[in-house]
């Protein structure tokens, strides 16, 4: 079995019927309430990006903060806040996508990203891969180049990587392969 899998699975609550009847919804906020699950998480990413230049790393809102800004804090690289609508002040660039049973609008400072910027886009689960896609728009708006996406879970069976496409590789620690309870 694999070392992530072995630390993280016993951690990551399962909710049955939410946010409806027959779905399994995988719940980061174990990995949180365990500070040593939480190091390994961070100490990960460390591990997996140290040598790829990565110039920032985007968080999005609100769980992948958490997991952005350690992680920006050991690199010594900015933290980019990827926001919903009417959050931040100032001049941003948007993005609006869909969602499962409705749309949303997500944005960022055009100040943030710089031209020819490589940036990790992060986020605590990739499920299907349509708000990591539209920061990953957000970030071209602004010059820069996603070079990868980072979550500590993935659901392949919701087929992220068919939405997030090839040239962006995508990393998670743990991954679960059904939706039902």
């Amino acid at each position: 079995m694999d070392k992530d899998f072995e630390v993280l699975d016993k951690v990551v609550g399962r909710v049955p019927d939410f946010p409806k009847p027959g779905v399994l919804f995988y719940d980061i906020t174990g990995v949180l309430r365990h500070p040593d699950a939480f190091s390994y998480c961070i100490d990960r990413m460390v591990e997996i990006y140290k040598d790829k230049r990565i110039d920032a790393v985007a968080g999005i809102e609100s769980r992948g903060f958490i997991f952005a800004a350690p992680f920006a804090e050991r690199m010594g690289i900015p933290l980019i806040l990827i926001r919903k609508k009417g959050k931040l002040p100032g001049k941003t660039f948007s993005c609006k996508y869909s969602l499962e049973y409705a749309t949303a609008e997500i944005e960022v400072h055009c100040t943030d990203i710089q031209p020819g910027q490589n940036i990790l886009l992060v986020d605590d689960l990739v499920a299907t891969g349509g708000t990591l896609k539209a920061a990953a728009n957000l970030v071209a708006q602004g010059g820069g180049i996603v070079t990868d996406v980072f979550g500590v879970i993935g659901l392949p069976f919701l087929n992220y990587e068919k939405t997030l496409g090839d040239s962006v590789k995508t990393t998670t620690l743990i991954n679960y392969n059904s939706e039902k309870k």
